[in-house]
């Protein structure tokens, strides 16, 4: 309930719409509240009328006995009976008036409380995005995408579902149950006093299903999260399911998550089929209670028939809010579950943070010194970088080997912050990277990854994604050093063409040289290339290749390498064995001193070594 309390404080930030919403809802609330009188008032009219046409005989009997059923004097009975028709004309007309009223205000509270709910959902939509943009890796590693795709779609649909209807009728169902306690307790106290002990059941009928069912929806979020997980993954997926012909095994997965989510639905649904007939039957308690008290009142002569009319036209404003309970109890347990995953996501700490008042880092001329880095993953188990230190110059190109799993990726990841060191230091040019902003350090880094992200959108698009303000020509001239301008132009519509999703209309070949691009048009101090060629045809590569040498012309490169040609050139070899540093040094001083980078030389690399110059022929 925290959590949708929470929620509920961001009505503050809609302003003026949240007044008009609540104060149109006090004004339908108060036109209805009339509506009872004024029937009272018609009946009252009718029955006057009714003795006033009688025969002389019984007619003072007959007005007597009204009189005393409508609970006034036969004096007034008789004022009443002379304008009967005047009277029941005007109680008819005050009543389509307040009808009026109570639909017109009734449209602007619905319509401001949904427009406030929207703006709302807007935020928590915008917040929870920009939440996750910001979220460190580690945090993405324990988390699923389907998950985290709920929570900013589903679950804020939830709390504003809620804002938008389940706020808005509980707060008109306790005014309409307040101002008619009063009016009834003014009327007959004596019989409001029966009705009253039904209001504390039901009171604590809403706080046991409230707590009750809460628990219940954030099971059904979470099962409905692995279902769209599973989707996700799917549809990302389909070429490699189809390629494994695995559509079997994975429709049998989503079948299981869709089963575990209709079960739980099931739940949901038998615990609210008990709980709406408990209230009415509440409510039906409460009105046997009425009858038989206003019945001995009548007998008695303790009240009259037209008082008890009113009294009862009243009271069914005490049980249409108990008759809603059951539907705001769905939508608030609903809400209050999705409030609590959205703002799990929004209070998450980031383990990559700018420290207070960390200044931003000042133009880098690419001096890079690991001082012994230790990193643990989640700051536990073993060391995958075990006490690393070394040193790059300006301008250097720093090639890493090693097995799987022997740190490679690790470095690269460590030099923009995308995780934290455990222990020791990384400086650029003197500075400890943890001491400026994340984003002044990572604008003077340029990243081309094995894997090439490219997004919905042209190619324009994706080259200038580093720099969106960048003219046509500047986004021109870094595809033609990428060597990526011939097929761009070889499209239809050029730079404008679209990449589809992932850049699915691309070949990898095409895909990497539009990520050099946007590389360079970044032009960066540092330069980071994962292994960046190994995916492509050897055509291809000699094409990536020589863009990529541009590329790494005057700039600090750490390369995860693949291929001879990167070795040979490279500055320093840093071979990596189990999260040290097993070896370092030139291509020829390693061939003389390390056992290691021969074995790799000769089982990885001569192969590549033989295939190389046929290709760049």
């Amino acid at each position: 309930m925290g959590a949708l309390g929470r929620a509920i404080r961001y009505l503050g930030k809609q302003g003026s719409i949240v007044w008009l919403a609540y104060g149109a809802l006090v004004i339908a609330t108060l036109a209805q509240l009339a509506v009872p009188k004024l029937v009272q008032n018609m009946i009252n009219a009718l029955a006057a009328g009714q003795t006033a046409n009688l025969p002389p005989i019984v007619r003072n009997v007959a007005q007597a006995a009204a009189a005393q059923q409508l609970g006034i004097s036969v004096t007034d009975l008789t004022a009443l009976a002379a304008d009967a028709e005047g009277a029941l004309v005007s109680a008819v007309l005050l009543i389509l008036v307040f009808a009026i009223t109570r639909g017109a205000f009734s449209f602007i509270q619905s319509y401001m409380a949904e427009k406030t709910s929207q703006g709302i959902a807007f935020d928590l939509r915008n917040e929870l995005f920009a939440k996750i943009q910001r979220l460190s890796f580690s945090y993405h590693d324990r988390n699923q995408t389907g998950q985290l795709m709920i929570r900013a779609t589903d679950d804020v649909e939830k709390v504003r579902l809620f804002l938008a209807q389940g706020l808005v009728l509980a707060v008109g169902a306790f005014l309409l149950l307040i101002a008619t306690l009063i009016i009834l307790l003014a009327t007959n106290w004596q019989l409001t006093l029966v009705v009253l002990p039904v209001l504390p059941i039901a009171l604590v009928l809403f706080m046991v299903f409230g707590a009750v069912a809460q628990p219940l929806f954030t099971e059904f979020q979470m099962r409905l999260s692995t279902l769209n997980t599973v989707l996700q993954e799917s549809v990302a997926g389909i070429k490699v399911i189809k390629a494994f012909t695995r559509e079997p095994k994975q429709t049998e997965r989503f079948d299981a998550a869709t089963v575990d989510l209709f079960r739980q639905g099931l739940k949901i649904g038998r615990t609210f089929s008990f709980l709406f007939p408990f209230i009415f039957l509440i409510a039906q308690i409460g009105q046997a209670l009425l009858l038989y008290s206003g019945g001995q009142q009548i007998i008695n002569g303790q009240t009259s028939l037209g008082v008890y009319q009113e009294f009862t036209l009243y009271l069914v404003y005490v049980f249409f809010p108990l008759g809603q309970l059951g539907f705001i109890i769905s939508l608030m347990a609903q809400a209050s579950a999705s409030a609590g995953r959205i703002f799990e996501v929004l209070d998450a700490k980031s383990d990559v943070t700018d420290k207070p008042g960390a200044p931003a880092m000042e133009t880098i001329q690419g001096h890079v010194e690991f001082k012994n880095v230790t990193f643990r993953y989640f700051s536990s188990g073993e060391p995958v970088l075990n006490n690393v230190s070394f040193e790059a110059q300006p301008g250097q190109t720093i090639a890493l080997l090693g097995a799987t799993g022997s740190g490679k990726t690790t470095i690269i990841n460590l030099i923009p912050r995308f995780y934290d060191a455990t222990e020791g230091e990384i400086l650029i040019d003197g500075v400890d990277i943890r001491d400026v902003t994340l984003d002044s350090l990572r604008e003077q880094i340029g990243i081309v990854l094995q894997e090439t992200n490219l997004f919905s959108g042209s190619i324009r698009e994706n080259i200038a994604f580093g720099r969106p303000d960048a003219s046509l020509e500047q986004v021109m001239d870094a595809a033609k050093a990428a060597a990526a301008h011939d097929f761009i132009m070889s499209f239809p519509d050029g730079y404008d063409t679209s990449v589809g999703e992932r850049g699915s209309t691309l070949s990898g070949g095409q895909k990497q040289r539009v990520a050099i691009a946007r590389a360079l048009l970044l032009n960066p101090h540092i330069l980071i290339l994962d292994d960046s060629t190994s995916s492509v045809d050897l055509q291809t590569e000699a094409q990536i290749q020589a863009a990529l040498d541009h590329l790494m012309e005057g700039r600090t490169s750490f390369v995860i390498a693949q291929r001879i040609s990167t070795v040979l050139n490279a500055d320093q070899i840093l071979v990596l064995e189990k999260g040290q540093i097993a070896a370092r040094g030139t291509h020829a001083e390693l061939m003389e001193t390390s056992p290691i980078y021969a074995e790799i030389y000769h089982s990885q690399l001569v192969g590549d070594a033989e295939q190389t110059p046929a290709s760049v022929a």
